[in-house]
This record gives structure tokens, C-alpha cells and sequence, in this order.
């Protein structure tokens, strides 16, 4: 079920929707025409009607399902350090993107994180993630904030072991690294860009098992989000309902050598959109059916 939360609670987003005479079902529909749809979901939740409401549960990613995951690699200075790099400067970096399999990879909160198979390396990074609410192509980082409907926490998964493939000439294998079924969980809300005053200050914090291990500010990143949103519009249409993770900060488990276990807890928060938890689960086999 799709919801909104307002200040009176949460309550069916297509029953509200139904009421005000709208013919919009799904969640993925409010992003084609994001600047008339907004104003829309803002009249609903100043006013929402008390008999659409329901009882808080366990969330489901507040996008299912986005067109395309598009991923900032190596994009906080501090975190480049912690991996080694040395004498970090914007000048000396490229900005580069991998993606993730929306269908496959976008979980909610909960026991939704599956161990990758063959895996002896799987690392946390928390990210912040931006969705895109008007189709952007070639546009400049001036441009580019104009184009963002609003931002998620998103937890980056990975298998860094199986990312590695230093006997081959490519070297690095982003597929069987940050490809993995269940590694994109979203949560544990969908915050407008109009309640972000600025989304280059936000704090991001990240805990396995009540242990902080990320805790970083969006103001460390090297390429910010509208230079990422321009770069990214340069190769390929960004369209409406499409999600862009932005990197990660300092405190992933590869450089200490620590990895996340089946059992263990992620706990992942960013200022202004809220936290969510996922819980890591067994490698599975299993065929997934996309939830609805």
C-alpha cells in the first residue's frame, strides 16, 4: 500500500488520491509530471481525510520500482582516503557511474538483504539518494536542482571481493561487486526537495549491530548532486522516478577489514528524511517475485 504521512499520521496515498478526483493509482505516476503532482500531494496532506487513515507498519522502498539506479563512484574525499587514495583534490578526480538492477536490487526496510552468493566481503554504504522528478538531458549543474523531485536514505551493498578481478585487464567487475540481488535498500520515506533547504549539509550515519561506523556530511562529496545530475544527463536521459545514489562517506568496512555477517543489523539515517533498518539474511537461490 501506498502512503502519505503528515503531521496527523499516515493514511492511504489512492484512497486521498480517489477522493480528490484524481485517476493516478501508483506511486510512479506522480513522478511524470512531478511540479503539478506535488502540488496536489501538498493539498492532500494539509487536509488529509481522517477516514483514509491507517496503522503504521514494516515500509516497503518508497519507490518500487525505479526506471534506473544510477550509483557515484568514489565521490567523498574523506572516503577516497580511507581507501587509499592520497592528496585528494576535485581536479584529480573523475566522476564515474555504475548501476544497480532497479527490479532486483530496490528492498525496503526489515529482513530484506540477502548475503550475495559467493561472497566472503559484504560492506555497507550509506548514500543519499536523489529522485529525479523532471526528464533531464544535458543539462548544466545550474540547471540541474530544477530537475530533482526529492531524496530517500539508500543503503549501497556490496561484495567487495567479488568486485575485484585484478588478473584481468578491466580490473574491477561492477556487476558482481554492487549488482547483487536485494543490495539497494530505500527508506524509509520520499522527502520533497521543497522541505530540504539544502541537501549539500546533510548529516549521514550508518550503524551495524548499534556500532556507529559512518558518520559524514553530504558537504564532504566531491562532485555535488547538481554536478552529478549534469555529468549523468550528459550520457543518458534522466527521467522522472529515476534514482541517483550519490557516494558514500567515510567509514565502510574494507579498509578495517570488517564485513557484515548473516544476522546482522544496518541501521542507516540521514538528517531530514529519517532512518530505517534492514537486517541481513542468507545467500538465496530463490526466484523473487517483485512485490506490488
Amino acid at each position: 500500500m501506498a502512503v502519505l504521512e503528515t503531521k496527523d499520521g499516515v493514511h492511504d496515498l489512492a484512497k486521498l488520491l480517489a477522493g480528490a478526483g484524481s485517476d493516478l493509482t501508483e506511486v510512479a505516476e506522480l513522478y511524470e509530471d512531478w511540479a503539478q503532482n506535488s502540488q496536489l500531494l501538498d493539498r492532500l496532506a494539509e487536509n488529509p481525510d481522517p477516514d483514509c487513515r491507517v496503522d503504521d507498519g514494516v515500509r516497503m522502498a518508497p519507490l518500487l520500482y525505479p526506471g534506473k539506479v544510477l550509483c557515484a563512484g568514489a565521490n567523498y574525499y574523506r572516503h577516497l582516503e580511507e581507501m587509499g587514495v592520497q592528496n585528494v583534490t576535485k581536479d584529480s578526480q573523475r566522476l564515474f557511474f555504475f548501476f544497480k538492477p532497479a527490479r532486483n536490487a530496490v528492498v525496503g526496510e526489515g529482513a530484506t538483504v540477502h548475503m550475495p552468493l559467493d561472497t566472503q566481503q559484504m560492506d555497507w554504504e550509506i548514500e543519499l539518494g536523489v529522485v529525479i522528478g523532471k526528464a533531464a538531458r544535458a543539462v548544466t549543474p545550474e540547471q540541474a536542482m530544477d530537475h530533482v523531485a526529492g531524496y530517500v536514505v539508500a543503503i549501497d551493498a556490496c561484495a567487495r571481493d567479488l568486485n575485484k578481478a585484478p588478473d584481468t585487464f578491466y580490473k574491477l567487475d561492477w556487476v558482481a561487486g554492487k549488482a547483487q540481488e536485494s543490495c539497494c535498500p530505500l527508506g524509509p520515506r520520499f522527502v520533497p526537495a521543497s522541505s530540504i533547504s539544502d541537501p549539500q549539509a546533510l548529516r549521514l550515519t550508518l550503524s551495524v549491530n548499534g556500532v556507529k561506523k559512518q558518520d559524514d556530511t553530504t558537504g564532504d562529496m566531491i562532485f555535488s548532486i547538481a554536478e552529478q545530475i549534469s555529468t549523468a544527463s550528459r550520457l543518458m536521459q534522466l527521467d522522472p522516478g529515476d534514482v541517483l545514489l550519490t557516494g558514500t562517506p567515510a567509514g565502510v568496512g574494507s579498509p578495517r577489514g570488517e564485513f557484515l555477517q548473516v544476522g546482522d543489523r544496518i541501521e542507516a539515517e540521514i538528517e531530514g528524511i529519517g532512518r530505517f533498518e534492514v537486517e541481513v539474511q542468507p545467500p538465496s537461490t530463490g526466484v523473487r517475485k517483485p512485490l506490488a
